[in-house]
Parts: structure tokens; C-alpha cells; sequence
């Protein structure tokens, strides 16, 4: 899942992986429900956060 991105993904990035707009994304950050890290003002998204992410959602074991 979500393989064609990079380890480490944009705002921008998750907001096509997840299809939500970057308020959503952005409050989902602040929520810290996404394990994410910022350097200076830019947000660093691990993509496997955003898989973890999605797989909690939906309550499937998380597979690789």
C-alpha cells in the first residue's frame, strides 16, 4: 500500500494518499492520531505511519 512514494511523505503527499483536504490532514497532525514529526515548520509524514494509520482505521491487521 502506498508504495509509489517516498519513506518520508509531504502534507501534500498524504493529502492524495488519504483523499482529504489539507485542513483534515493538517488537524489529523495536531491530533497526533498520525505519527509524524516536523523540522522547522515542515511536516515529515513516515509512510508507514500513514499506512499504520489506515489499517487502525479500519481494524485489519496491518500486513507488508
Amino acid at each position: 500500500m502506498f508504495n509509489q512514494y517516498e519513506d518520508l511523505v509531504t502534507v501534500e503527499e498524504l493529502t492524495e494518499m488519504l483523499n482529504i483536504g489539507k485542513n483534515s490532514a493538517y488537524k489529523l497532525l495536531a491530533s497526533g492520531n498520525l505519527k509524524a514529526f516536523r523540522i522547522n515548520r515542515i511536516w515529515k509524514i513516515p509512510r508507514q505511519s500513514v499506512t499504520d494509520y489506515v489499517y487502525a482505521q479500519t481494524k485489519s491487521p496491518a500486513t507488508n
